[in-house]
């Protein structure tokens, strides 16, 4: 089977689910397992990337208003590759290609008529669902099946292992929970929404801004600071750490800035956005585990620290 993924998520759905062997292109996203670097890109953005966080929500907004998708997907390409399977999503067209993306460039491929698989991840039981969606249409449900159960049982060894409840155990050992604001963007301030809210609290958090299962909303500096989290978590969408390092001057300038309790006790966090958080994958349940060790070191340590999180 001819695999096409159009999103970075999906690209490790594929390969977690053991065919990756099977995929003959990507997304301009996609770069993990790293080895899927070698394979074609079929899409690319309408804007210039680079800037800061100010000029890119510009840039996209300035392209959505007019009607205009905001990413290119190379139907000549999409023809040379024959995909029998192409993966893509209709959550988010800031994001990655949309659905609409996809399908108009698949009514420009003569002959071929792949399936097209799309994905909507707005919590933890849609991706559950997704990667089964992924499984079925590559002919392997069995092996979604065991996938998802691993990753849920992973997860339940967070809980557990933490003392919360899970299915099996219904103590509390960890009895302190911080108050957590994650931002998903920096100018303008953009709370996390979707599956975050429902990592914080199993990672033993208190979600202060953003609703599970729902998009992620629009925030204020003056909310910040009058909820003064004892935690902030900054995992811009699509940015390694050093890309938010270089942009944290929208933030510290602010008033009131060093007067935040979580200024003052040095728990301001800079998380690596793109490879773990903004992917509704399997890594997911790495991005768990990073807010557990970042929120309960007593109790956490999985390593991670340096690579998906730093202290600001």
């Amino acid at each position: 089977m001819r695999i096409l993924s159009l999103i970075a998520s999906s690209t490790e759905i594929v390969c977690a689910l053991g065919c990756g062997d099977q995929l003959v292109g990507r997304s301009h996203e996609c770069d993990y397992p790293k080895w899927v670097s070698k394979l074609p890109v079929c899409t690319e953005p309408k804007f210039n990337t680079d800037g800061t966080s100010y000029e890119i929500d510009q840039r996209v907004k300035a392209i959505v208003q007019e009607g205009i998708s905001v990413y290119r997907v190379d139907a000549d390409l999409l023809r040379k590759l024959k995909p029998d399977v192409i993966v893509t999503q209709d959550q988010c067209e800031v994001c990655a290609v949309s659905l609409k993306d996809v399908e108009a460039a698949v009514c420009e491929i003569i002959p071929s008529r792949p399936k097209i698989v799309s994905l909507k991840t707005e919590s933890l039981a849609d991706l559950w669902r997704d990667i089964q969606k992924v499984a079925e249409a590559l002919g392997i449900a069995e092996h979604g099946k065991i996938l998802v159960t691993e990753l849920k049982e992973r997860m339940e060894r967070v809980l557990s292992q933490g003392g919360r409840p899970t299915r099996a155990n219904r103590s509390m050992n960890i009895s302190s929970k911080p108050a957590v604001a994650c931002i998903e963007w920096l100018d303008p301030l953009m709370a996390a929404g979707n599956w975050m809210p429902e990592l914080v609290e199993m990672a033993g958090g208190v979600n202060l801004f953003g609703e599970a299962g729902k998009h992620s909303p629009w925030m204020t500096w003056e909310d910040l600071v009058k909820k003064d989290p004892d935690i902030i978590l900054c995992l811009p969408c699509g940015w390694g750490i050093e890309k938010v390092r270089s942009e944290m001057a929208v933030l510290t300038e602010r008033r009131g800035w060093a007067q935040l309790k979580a200024v003052r006790n040095k728990k301001v966090y800079l998380l690596d956005g793109n490879q773990y958080f903004n992917r509704p994958g399997p890594r997911l349940v790495e991005s768990l585990e990073i807010l557990a060790e970042i929120f309960h070191p007593e109790v956490f340590n999985f390593g991670f620290k340096g690579s998906g999180w730093v202290v600001f």
